[in-house]
């Protein structure tokens, strides 16, 4: 009996082993495909790309002319953004108003693409410099509005922030008087 026992034992062991060894080739065959997917994806993406010299006999004469002016938006935009940091670094702990995170607002990840050339990746970082300031500028404005005066206007206006539809209805002096403590501590979002 011991003898079948042990018998049983050393084919389950060899089992084991066999299919411990099914599953490392399976593994590395799945790496070794993954591998080439990837290489395959990159292959296709930069199949796209349009070199620096071609970009540049391909752009319209006008549109260089206007880069100069368009890259001077740099100045504006890291003062504003500068503004904005120190402003609720030392404005929103007093009135107790919850930071924004300036990170969730500025995100650079299209540099990654690899069917951008530098001039395309520069551009691409430009904006997303610029829209994540305005973006991050913003929902401090939002914010900062929402404690000093959360009042909707009389007359419509376009792309309101997200926080507008809680502010009290222009003229309701009762709901502003009484919900306004309330509506400075409200930030949950």
């Amino acid at each position: 009996m011991k003898q079948q026992l042990n018998e049983l034992l050393q084919h389950i062991q060899t089992l084991q082993e066999e299919v411990e060894e099914e599953y490392r080739q399976r593994r590395e065959e799945f790496d070794r495909r993954r591998a080439e997917l990837a290489e395959e994806f990159l292959r296709t993406q930069r199949r796209y790309k349009i070199g620096l010299a071609r970009f540049l006999v391909r752009t319209r004469f006008l549109v260089a002319l206007t880069a100069p002016v368009i890259y001077l938006g740099w100045i504006p935009f890291l003062l504003m953004d500068l503004f904005v940091t120190a402003y609720q670094t030392i404005c929103f702990p007093i009135y107790r108003i919850p930071r924004v995170k300036r990170s969730d607002y500025l995100v650079f990840d299209r540099a990654d693409l690899p069917y951008l050339n530098l001039i395309e990746k520069f551009n691409c970082f430009y904006c997303s410099y610029g829209n994540g300031v305005a973006a991050y500028t913003r929902e401090v404005a939002a914010r900062t509005e929402q404690y000093w005066c959360p009042i909707k206007y009389a007359r419509r206006i376009r792309s309101a922030h997200d926080r507008y539809p809680r502010f009290f209805d222009y003229g309701d002096a009762e709901a502003f008087r009484q919900g306004l403590n309330r509506l400075r501590r409200d930030y949950e979002d």
